[in-house]
């Protein structure tokens, strides 16, 4: 049966409003979080980016739910090897409840020393290699590693959890997906992509065995007033209607905010993303992923009505996900 738990999106709230969110979300009956990994938002409306490490382990501390970054890039603005460790104390604080979630990134976060941003396809041969890097690491054994990207001199992790820290590749086109499968302990995306998560499947889907669970997120609006939840969506989030590979290429939030310019409320409102306070439209929606196959869908709530939202959630949405 899918599991429904909740994301934390770094991008629209402060460091201390997230753990807040966590504790809520377990009280409302939320069974594990997402958590995104920035270091910029989206805009300037969101306004806000903490390091997500130092929010994980606060979360550790705070809740008993599992916790899963959604997603890393860990080959750009940090190197694997710190990943690495930053994934081996975070699986440790959280006594074994994590999991790693990693992607190519996007400019808008990996760009900010001053490199280049590389193509798509040299950006995926990076992500492998980190992802072998880090899973050597992660064993507690000294690691040398001299490759086309990166270099490991005499590392060794001391603080390594009791078992290995599953590695989830996020993917949406065809060769990420293929990756994911090739590579990956799970496959990750925000969308009910059935033919991605047969494409996962037919790729190994988990390290070969074609069985690795597929993870999805997803955004909605709760709100007593659909039209204002559909005019916050427009304000807060219009970057998620941006088509094509705006999402890895524009560098800053300004560009972002000049991109966004082209996306109306009547896309919003046309979406099918769950606006207002109907609970058939929420778990229509949330239905849509179980359907298509995805063992956890994980829901972040836009706009400032949190602990509505999870009352909401907690009475009028999960109970009915669960029949």
């Amino acid at each position: 049966m899918t599991e429904y738990g909740y994301f934390l999106a770094c991008e629209d709230h402060g460091p201390n409003e997230l753990v807040e969110q966590a504790r809520m979300a377990e009280q409302a009956g939320f069974t594990s979080l997402w958590i995104s990994d920035h270091y910029h938002p989206w805009n300037g409306v969101q306004g806000h980016s903490p390091f997500v490490w130092s929010v994980i382990g606060a979360i550790s501390q705070a809740t008993s739910l599992p916790v899963q970054t959604a997603v890393t890039c860990p080959t750009v603005r940090v190197h694997p090897a710190v990943v690495a460790q930053a994934a081996a104390t975070s699986a440790v604080m959280l006594e074994g409840r994590f999991r790693l979630g990693v992607g190519t990134g996007e400019a808008l976060n990996e760009h900010i020393l001053g490199g280049p941003w590389p193509q798509a396809s040299v950006r995926m041969e990076m992500l492998e290699e980190a992802i072998g890097v880090i899973r050597r690491l992660l064993t507690g054994e000294e690691v040398s590693h001299h490759g086309r990207h990166y270099t490991v001199e005499n590392a060794r992790l001391y603080d390594v959890p009791d078992q290995p820290v599953p590695i989830d590749v996020s993917g949406f086109g065809p060769a990420a997906i293929e990756l994911a499968g090739r590579v990956g302990d799970g496959f990750i995306t925000t969308m009910p992509d059935v033919e991605g998560l047969e494409r996962f499947r037919r790729s190994g889907g988990g390290r070969g065995s074609g069985q690795g669970p597929a993870f999805a997120g997803t955004k909605v609006c709760y709100g007593a007033d659909r039209d204002e939840a559909v005019r916050t969506v427009h304000r807060r989030w219009p970057n998620m209607f941006l088509p094509g590979e705006l999402g890895q290429v524009l560098p800053t939030p300004a560009h972002f905010e000049q991109a966004s310019q082209l996306v109306t409320e009547e896309v919003v409102a046309g979406s099918g993303l769950p606006c207002g306070d109907d609970p058939d439209e929420h778990v229509r929606a949330l239905r849509e992923f179980a359907d298509s196959g995805f063992d956890v869908v994980h829901v972040n709530q836009i706009g400032p009505d949190l602990r509505g939202f999870f009352d909401f959630y907690r009475s009028d949405v999960l109970p009915r996900l669960k029949d």
